[in-house]
């Protein structure tokens, strides 16, 4: 799985001044199950580049369902996570047991951390992640 993205792939939603809308819809959502090979895990994301500029900005929503198995996933940059439904039961590398998140939480994934988001989370957030888009959720 390739995790290398470059300034150039994308069209970047921040064009200038003034207000900008992304309706509910017009984005479609990628399977998790299939990009991490993982069949039993039921989840979708989709990666929205904002801005190329120094320290680039991606928007995201992502959801997961109760599925029989959950996954692993490294994060390699700073990542703040709404709940806007639902709950995600998380824990970390780090020593964080077994988090429960719920609708209007904030969990905020530092750089350098490995979370396991457990088979048990049926919810949607959006993250705000200081990083380009990953080519594989974009």
């Amino acid at each position: 799985m390739s995790r290398t993205a470059t300034k150039d792939n994308y069209t970047y939603v921040s064009q200038g001044p003034g207000l900008q809308l992304i309706k509910a819809g017009t984005t479609e959502l990628k399977e998790v199950n299939a990009i991490l090979g993982i069949p039993e895990v039921r989840s979708q994301i989709i990666d929205i580049p904002i801005t190329q500029a120094e320290g680039a900005v991606t928007l995201g929503l992502y959801a997961m369902q109760k599925a029989e198995k959950g996954f692993d996933f490294k994060y390699d940059y700073l990542e703040i996570k709404t709940v806007v439904s639902g709950q995600f039961i998380l824990s970390d590398d780090q020593g964080t047991d077994r988090m429960i998140a719920e609708a209007g939480d904030v969990v905020i994934i530092n750089a350098g951390t490995t979370v396991t988001f457990h088979p048990e989370c049926d919810g949607v957030a959006t993250y705000v992640a200081h990083r380009l888009p990953e080519p594989i959720f974009a």
